[in-house]
């Protein structure tokens, strides 16, 4: 019994070597795509920002991952040097500078609310943020936070001292906003819905 299957595993094997030798490497090729495909298995991370972006993978990417995507993508160009950050997103269109801005905000808020933004790197672009959440059309949010920003210049002191102090927050509040926007107004499917209608703006 034994002998008679691996004498039938061995006929499988040569069988299936000659049926797929056959195949040209254009064929196979599409064969690897379509499992893919089939399986929604994305790309790996590392491939993606190690190539350029082109609409045809923007088109391909799921809304899932489309956000993190673009993100990473553009930090890439400007994590390199770190001192020149600021000149290098500044040189971007409005479209870039704004998913980038607005990406930065929504991770440290989520995070630590309006003081950690404000207390890290992204602060460097508080004043822009209304703006590129207008653009993105986060209006609610453009407003809200607007007048964190106006807080955060007028109670400075404050602020400085509760982040290191961990005295009363006097920006807990617009914190508890943004929470409560986000559940009525997904900042990460605007920032998607703004780079699938502009698209053409984030190509290399």
């Amino acid at each position: 019994m034994t002998r008679t299957l691996i004498i039938m595993g061995f006929f499988t094997a040569i069988t299936n070597f000659f049926s797929c030798s056959g195949q040209t490497k254009q064929e196979s090729d599409v064969m690897i795509v379509t499992v893919m495909e089939e399986k929604k298995i994305e790309p790996s991370k590392d491939k993606l920002l190690n190539r350029h972006l082109t609409e045809q993978i923007i088109d391909r990417t799921s809304d899932k991952y489309l956000l993190d995507e673009i993100f990473d993508h553009l930090y890439s160009q400007c994590s390199v040097e770190n001192k020149r950050e600021y000149d290098i997103v500044l040189s971007w269109n409005k479209s870039k500078q704004a998913v980038y801005k607005v990406c930065l905000l929504k991770g440290e808020v989520n995070n630590g609310g309006y003081n950690q933004f404000y207390n890290n790197s992204g602060v460097q672009y508080y004043k822009d943020l209304p703006d590129a959440l207008k653009l993105i059309g986060a209006h609610k949010f453009a407003d809200l936070t607007k007048r964190a920003n106006d807080t955060f210049e007028k109670e400075y002191e404050r602020v400085t001292k509760y982040q290191e102090k961990f005295l009363d927050d006097p920006l807990a509040g617009f914190d508890n906003q943004f929470f409560n926007l986000s559940k009525t107004k997904s900042l990460e499917k605007l920032l998607v819905n703004y780079i699938r209608k502009h698209k053409t703006e984030f190509i290399d």
